[in-house]
Formats: C-alpha cells, sequence, structure tokens
C-alpha cells in the first residue's frame, strides 16, 4: 500500500478523540516567559551558551503551554515546579536520547540521589543537577516527603525506560509490540506528571489510594494513550534520529509486515482500545470512602492531560516539523559537561 497521500498529522487531528474537557492555565504566558529569560537563557545558558539556535528550538517547543494543558488550576506558585519539570524532561530527552547505557546509568544514580536529597549540587556532575535541586525544594514547599519519594520513583521508571529504548536501539532489533508499549509506558515520562496533581489541588492522598489497582491501572492507561498518540505523531522525528526500534508505529510495521498508514490505523485500534477502558473505569470508581470526591477529581484531572495533549501539541513545531536538537548539538553538552 502506498503512503504518498497518507498524512499522519491528519490522522491524529481527525481520528484521536477524547470525550474530556480542555483546560488552560492562565499563568502560561508568565511561566512561559520565566522559562526562556530566566530558565533557557538564565539559569542553564550554560548548556547551549554557544548556540543561540538551539535555545531557540526549545522556547518554541513552549513547555509551559503543554503543562498549562495538564495543569489547569494551578496557582503560579504551584505552577512553577511543574513547568522546570517540563523542561527538564525536555533536555533529559534530548542529551540521553543519543547517549550510551553506562552514561544513562550514571545519571540515573546521581538524578535519584539528588531528588532523595542525598547528594547537593556540588556533589552532583551531571548537567541537569541545579535544575534538579531546584525541583526538590520546590515540590517539598507542597507535598510532603513521602509524596516526593513516589513522585521520584517515576523518574527512576522513565530512566529505566529511556535504557530499555536504548539497548534495542543500539543492537538494531524491535521488541514485540507488547515489550514496546510496556517500556513506553515508563520512557514517556507521564507518571511522575500524574503524581504532582497533589502538587496543583493540595489535597495529599493516603498510600493505600495511590496502590489500589483501579488507580495504579488509570494510570499506565494513560501513558498508553498519551504514547499512542505520540508514536504517530513523532514517527517522521524518530525515522530521521534512528529511534525506530522503539516507535511502537515501527514495531507494528516491522512484527506485521504493514505499511505505514495500515500500521497508524493500528496503532489508533489500540489507543481506542485503552480509551474505552479508561472512561469505563472512571465511569465506575470502587468506593473509597472520606477519599470519594478527592479520588473522582484526580481522576478527572488525568483526564484533562490526555486532551490537553492533543490540544497543544499537535501546534508545536517541534513535534510537527524537525524542530530538535541534532545529535551533534548534544553529544558537544555532554561533552563540555559544564553545567553542575
Amino acid at each position: 500500500m502506498s503512503n504518498e497521500n497518507f498524512n499522519p498529522l491528519e490522522l491524529l487531528q481527525n481520528k484521536f478523540r477524547y470525550p474530556f474537557p480542555t483546560l488552560k492555565n492562565p499563568y502560561a504566558d508568565q511561566l512561559q516567559e520565566i522559562t526562556e529569560k530566566e530558565w533557557i537563557d538564565g539559569e542553564y545558558l550554560g548548556l547551549y551558551e554557544n548556540n543561540p539556535e538551539v535555545r531557540k528550538k526549545y522556547k518554541k517547543t513552549k513547555t509551559a503551554h503543554i503543562a498549562a494543558q495538564w495543569f489547569p488550576t494551578a496557582s503560579i506558585e504551584r505552577f512553577k515546579p511543574i513547568c522546570r519539570l517540563m523542561l527538564w524532561t525536555l533536555y533529559n530527552d534530548d542529551l540521553y536520547e543519543e547517549s550510551d547505557s553506562a552514561a544513562i546509568d550514571h545519571v540515573h544514580k546521581q538524578s535519584i540521589a539528588i531528588l532523595k536529597g542525598e547528594i547537593s549540587v556540588e556533589q552532583s556532575d551531571i548537567p541537569l543537577g541545579k535544575m534538579l535541586v531546584s525541583l526538590r525544594e520546590e515540590l517539598l514547599q507542597f507535598i510532603p516527603q513521602e509524596s516526593v519519594h513516589r513522585f521520584t520513583f517515576m523518574i527512576s521508571r522513565y530512566f529505566d525506560g529511556l535504557k530499555r529504548e536504548l539497548e534495542y536501539k543500539n543492537n538494531k532489533v524491535f521488541p514485540t509490540i507488547n515489550e514496546c508499549i510496556a517500556l513506553r509506558e515508563d520512557s514517556i515520562c507521564l507518571y511522575p506528571f500524574l503524581q504532582l496533581t497533589e502538587v496543583e489541588t493540595g489535597v495529599i492522598l493516603p498510600p493505600e489510594i495511590h496502590e489500589h489497582p483501579v488507580i495504579r491501572r488509570l494510570q499506565a492507561l494513560a501513558c498508553h494513550l498519551v504514547t499512542f498518540f505520540n508514536e504517530v505523531q513523532s514517527v517522521v522525528k524518530d525515522e530521521a534520529t534512528g529511534s525506530i526500534y522503539y516507535n511502537i508505529v515501527k514495531v507494528i510495521q516491522n512484527e506485521r509486515g504493514v505499511s505505514l498508514e495500515e500500521a497508524c490505523l493500528e496503532d489508533l485500534r489500540l489507543h481506542n482500545e485503552d480509551l474505552r477502558e479508561f472512561v469505563s473505569l472512571q465511569n465506575s470508581l470502587p468506593d473509597f470512602g472520606i477519599w470519594q470526591e478527592a479520588v473522582v477529581n484526580w481522576v478527572h484531572y488525568m483526564s484533562m492531560v490526555l486532551s490537553g495533549w492533543k490540544n497543544i501539541s499537535t501546534k508545536l513545531a517541534r513535534y510537527n516539523q524537525t524542530e530538535f536538537p541534532s545529535a551533534l548539538e548534544l553529544k558537544k553538552v555532554l561533552g563540555q559537561n559544564q553545567l553542575q
């Protein structure tokens, strides 16, 4: 089947649909200005000081506007650490997508040690150490240590996913479809954000709710849904960077020997299957007693991540063109290793 007339972005716009509200945080512009002037061109200038074009690409990604769709009701003070995390995920993904396993192991251990408060900026030698120290300090203003520990565990899952991606890419081997879904569930880095609903609402749920199988399943489904959407969106970028071995669309193509269009349609089918399960669970939550209203609200916020991601990401050049740093640019930064 020819792909000449197939446009993945049209499929995203017309067929990936969510029955959830789409809201946006009113402080998006203010935090985007902080992101660009105080962070990209300020605190973290050392990463790309000699390459203003790369800094421009990060600014065009509008990370604060992405966060604004995911956390639409957070106050400006509570919104700030969420925006810092969003910028960190972007930098970290780009820095280590072209790295090796030993380097990721090192940055994984250091990042977790920083978030646990075990090492300081001075003791860290990773480029994004300073950003993580600031993030931890900001989070502890709004959520307890236990919540930060759960958040840190989810960051660790993200690094585990990155390492598994790298193994497939380095070995030029495709996982099975199910293996790919499982690793992308972690590497998509949505789990950490889902924990920060507590920052937005100010309601701290007890551990037994976070560990409940229905809540855990809803979070997994949310990660799957964002991934299925993202794979169609980034398939052209992934082909350009050799990251096809862990893009679900390319994995479907490899496993089933189908065209790009057919693989994208299968990705959509899997997406819709998980979406039906998410909506079904959302509409029939177990009885959580005194926490019922808070849990219903938390799942409601989780659902807005899905509709919000479609609303903002289809407008971003990073995902719809080739607005991302080259491997050479990233390797230069890692070689300099200058930001403590």
